[in-house]
């Protein structure tokens, strides 16, 4: 998500019809934090994400549902808002991701199970 959210990223994710060197460039920069990860993971990681961020942004505008969040909400929000993340966001850049705790993994394999990618 850090990654997604990098601006050189989203200019080029913006208007692009063929961009499969965009996630060959993610999954490059996934690859120096620990992950391997391939192109098509990724951008299947991407747009699930904004496919769950949408549906959930739709059922949400009806009156009288309650209020549901995502896992990562207020990350993809902020991404598809085109608001920084912060200092919370999370990212391999992340200190604490950096340090290679089990707690790192952990949220590494959580979102995978949500994305349904293999762990």
């Amino acid at each position: 998500i850090n990654i997604w959210s990098d601006e050189k990223i989203q200019q080029m994710l913006e208007g692009a019809t063929r961009n499969k060197e965009i996630f060959e460039e993610i999954a490059r920069r996934l690859m120096k934090c620990g992950i391997d990860r391939d192109w098509k993971q990724c951008r299947t990681k991407y747009k699930n994400l904004k496919y769950e961020y949408r549906a959930l942004q739709k059922e949400n505008e009806h009156l009288g549902n309650p209020r549901r969040k995502m896992r990562f909400y207020d990350e993809v929000d902020c991404i598809l808002r085109r608001q920084p993340l912060g200092p919370s966001g999370w990212g391999c850049e992340s200190s604490s991701l950096l340090s290679g705790t089990k707690n790192f993994h952990n949220e590494i394999k959580q979102l995978n199970r949500m994305l349904k990618l293999p762990v």
